[in-house]
């Protein structure tokens, strides 16, 4: 009887004076969903708000106006070796990426060189036009007639230059085990001093040690120095060029190349790739997984991918060896200086006080982008001490190349954008060719079957090596492409032939020395 008494009272009490229980489950179910819904909102906003604050997405971004211009999509450089070409080619990587641009990709890491370009060393190539390619950026020996098969019409043309002797410092630190000159050599200083020496045209690789700009060019680096011979140079290459940058003035190049295109600021905002430690390793060279990799890059040999100890490069000049090195390297120097005077007169007619606030503009960015994205200050690093293997850059020649790693904590956005302002290229290479040509994982496998025994010799020629006489050289077999042969036309119209290993014009036979 008492507990009946109890339960009608808690009922009268719930019921008459603090309302129905359906109430009180719903106020109960709607403080639920509540909850539910702040719980959620909290989750929302720290991955998806950040994202839409990111640093990319401000309007710094985009920087001056350029006005009612629309960006070129169709773009060959011509990625001259040890000019900072690395890093303009990142800024093209990432353009192309982010737009879903076609890259006329090499069928390796290089497109055929040291022999001039050939249209058939691309990746996935048809015939001429048959296949609309946008960009086309890897190393090559420029041949314009094969190049003009790949890319449409309105190509927009570009390069970049650099001092011979600052390029002969990186090339000799580079290059020194494989070019026979550099390898002969004690140091820079002694190459200057009498580099026929150490110098055999005939012999593979030595291209790195003489007019290695003109090489690229795909003119005669051996040729004897004529003001005819040099302004002729210089003609072919302001026909087919739009525009020639200057290594030494990177952050303006970087202005005038973002107005010749047409493109937002953060297109041309860059951190410097492939940068070498100025202070030499004793223990560099090439290793890791990857080994094979960077020795196609970089146009390296190596043996059964193992990395022998290395003597740090001695590359202390007098400013008496240094013009012994511009005179060695005439045919550049001559480029250096008609195309370093042509660059400020460019930057005449853009004007200098425009450019000085528009480079302003870009180093800020730079830095604003670097505080976001990079570990350590923004500052570059050994590659033992960054963590993630796929940004890692690969160490090629006889002192360390540099690399970054990401802020930790970013949101997807801006750890993308960031992503692919530091991926090194031969990374970056890999990413771009899985996303133009998907593989079966059948296809994969066979591939990987036949890669074995396969490593990479200088200049990009691969060699079988037996895996039961590792101590012997491999037997030299042709890469996937066809080549240029004796008897097809060079850039300018010449009919090529042979000669020590280098297919070059007759007139210019007699010019080797």
């Amino acid at each position: 009887m008492f507990f009946r008494r109890r339960a009608r009272m808690l009922r009268w009490l719930v019921c008459g004076r603090l309302g129905p229980v359906w109430m009180w489950k719903a106020l109960l179910l709607f403080a639920a969903i509540a909850f539910a819904g702040q719980l959620l909102g909290v989750i929302f906003n720290k991955s998806v708000q950040p994202a839409a604050h990111s640093i990319f997405s401000s309007p710094d971004a985009q920087g001056p106006s350029l006005g009612s211009c629309q960006p070129h999509n169709h773009i060959m450089f011509l990625k001259t070796h040890k000019t900072a070409s690395s890093t303009v080619l990142n800024m093209l990587y990432r353009f192309g990426e982010e737009r879903n641009l076609r890259f006329a990709l090499p069928l390796g890491y290089q497109l055929g060189y040291p022999l001039p370009f050939n249209a058939h060393r691309v990746k996935g190539y048809r015939g001429p036009r048959a296949i609309e390619f946008h960009i086309m950026g890897n190393h090559m020996r420029f041949n314009k007639l094969e190049v003009e098969k790949v890319m449409p019409a309105d190509t927009f043309y570009f390069t970049i230059v650099r001092d011979p002797v600052t390029l002969a410092e990186s090339s000799f630190a580079y290059y020194k085990e494989v070019a026979p000159a550099f390898r002969k050599a004690k140091g820079l200083g002694d190459f200057a001093d009498d580099p026929r020496k150490y110098y055999d045209p005939r012999l593979r690789n030595n291209h790195y040690a003489r007019n290695l700009l003109w090489f690229d060019f795909g003119m005669d680096h051996n040729a004897n120095f004529s003001m005819a011979l040099a302004q002729r140079g210089e003609a072919m290459i302001r026909r087919t060029f739009k525009l020639i940058l200057v290594s030494e003035y990177f952050d303006q190049s970087m202005i005038l190349l973002r107005h010749a295109l047409c493109w937002p600021l953060d297109a041309v905002v860059s951190f410097s790739l492939n940068a070498r430690q100025q202070k030499p390793s004793s223990t560099g060279g090439l290793s890791g997984n990857w080994v094979g990799k960077a020795a196609a890059a970089a146009a390296i040999g190596v043996r059964a991918g193992r990395s022998q100890p290395k003597t740090p490069p001695n590359l202390s000049l007098t400013e008496d060896q240094r013009e012994k090195l511009r005179q060695w390297n005439a045919l550049d120097w001559y480029l250096y200086k008609v195309f370093n005077r042509t660059f400020w007169e460019e930057i005449d007619r853009f004007g200098r006080a425009q450019m000085e606030q528009e480079v302003t503009l870009l180093r800020t960015r730079r830095e604003d982008l670097a505080r976001v994205c990079l570990r350590d200050g923004g500052k570059p690093v050994e590659a033992q001490r960054i963590r993630d293997k796929n940004i890692r850059p690969f160490q090629s020649g006889l002192v360390k190349i540099l690399g970054y790693e990401l802020q930790p904590g970013l949101d997807n956005k801006t750890m993308m954008a960031c992503l692919r302002m530091i991926r090194p290229e031969i990374q970056y290479k890999d990413v771009l060719d899985t996303k133009q040509f998907p593989r079966v994982p059948g296809a994969q496998a066979q591939s990987g079957q036949q890669s074995q025994g396969l490593m990479v010799a200088a200049g990009g020629t691969f060699l079988r090596q037996d895996p039961s006489r590792t101590g012997e050289r491999g037997i030299g077999v042709e890469a996937v492409g066809r080549t240029l042969v004796e008897g097809e036309k060079d850039w300018d119209g010449n009919r090529l032939m042979r000669s020590n290993q280098t297919l070059i014009r007759p007139q210019e036979r007699q010019r080797l020395r």
